[in-house]
């Protein structure tokens, strides 16, 4: 819903009113727009002026927006999903979805940006990936490739206290890749504020165009996954991950050869006692 704010046009206190709203989600939905000017220290003009500019008739509409976009259920993304395919099937349904989703992630995957991601992973000493729910495919086939190249990847707990095992480890010389998509998760957050302390560096892939705290990233990803209130695909994300994994091997040729020649043999080696 924050995707069509163009945020270069807003005046001195809409940025101050957008940014608020976007690191104060939940908060917002209960909070009058007298309780807001009060916070940002503005007028109450302002904030009821605010709504017009972003194409909502007041407060109460912008509320019921943002309340349905963050109570949608799995069910909820399923029926629109449902809703969606209209004369068209299934399959070429889901084609035009997922060819949207590629378009909107290659735009903004710059070959710039992929570079620096690349060199951030291979100077590395330890890559950690923190993947929670669905995302643990993505880390599964990242981690997969890049250790046929040498590099050392460690994927984190998805939740919970177990998230320190990980980060009590971690210095200025490793790198942690965040998938966060839709929320911000309360373990993100200990990842970025932990940052602070250890100088680990952070990219963090995003299906939003603006995250809460993507400023505490070192580089940001964007890989485009549909509407909170869609069924997400994971075409977009798995993009530039292979994206990625193919970069990075591009940029140490003889490393990443050698190390797949050498796999290669040792199949040739071992293949009577271990069958592909």
């Amino acid at each position: 819903m924050y995707d069509s704010w163009n945020k270069k046009s807003f005046s001195t206190n809409q940025r101050l009113i957008a940014d608020f709203i976007q690191r104060n989600e939940q908060r917002v939905l209960y909070l009058t727009e007298q309780e807001i000017a009060d916070e940002l220290d503005i007028s109450i003009a302002s904030v009821s002026r605010f709504w017009r500019a972003v194409g909502y008739v007041n407060a109460k509409q912008f509320k019921a927006k943002l309340r349905f976009r963050l109570e949608s259920t799995p069910a909820i993304k399923l029926q629109e999903t449902i809703n969606q395919v209209g004369d068209l099937s299934l399959p070429e349904t889901l084609l035009a979805t997922c060819m949207q989703h590629l378009e909107e992630t290659c735009k903004r995957l710059t070959p710039s940006l992929l570079s620096d991601a690349s060199l951030m992973i291979r100077q590395a000493r330890h890559v950690y990936i923190f993947s929670p729910g669905p995302c643990i495919s993505l880390a599964d086939l990242f981690a997969f490739r890049l250790k046929r190249f040498g590099i050392e990847i460690r994927i984190m707990a998805a939740s919970g206290h177990e998230l320190l095992e990980s980060l009590m480890h971690t210095n200025q010389e490793d790198v942690i890749l965040i998938f966060g998509f839709v929320h911000l998760l309360p373990e993100i957050e200990v990842i970025m504020d932990h940052a602070r302390e250890a100088h680990y560096r952070v990219i963090l892939m995003t299906d939003r165009f603006i995250y809460p705290r993507s400023d505490h990233a070192d580089i940001v990803l964007y890989a485009g996954r549909g509407e909170v209130w869609e069924f997400h695909s994971m075409v977009g994300p798995i993009y530039v991950i292979e994206n990625l994994i193919l970069n990075i091997g591009l940029s140490m040729p003889e490393q990443s050869l050698a190390k797949l020649t050498h796999l290669q043999q040792m199949r040739v080696t071992y293949s009577t006692k271990l069958p592909r």
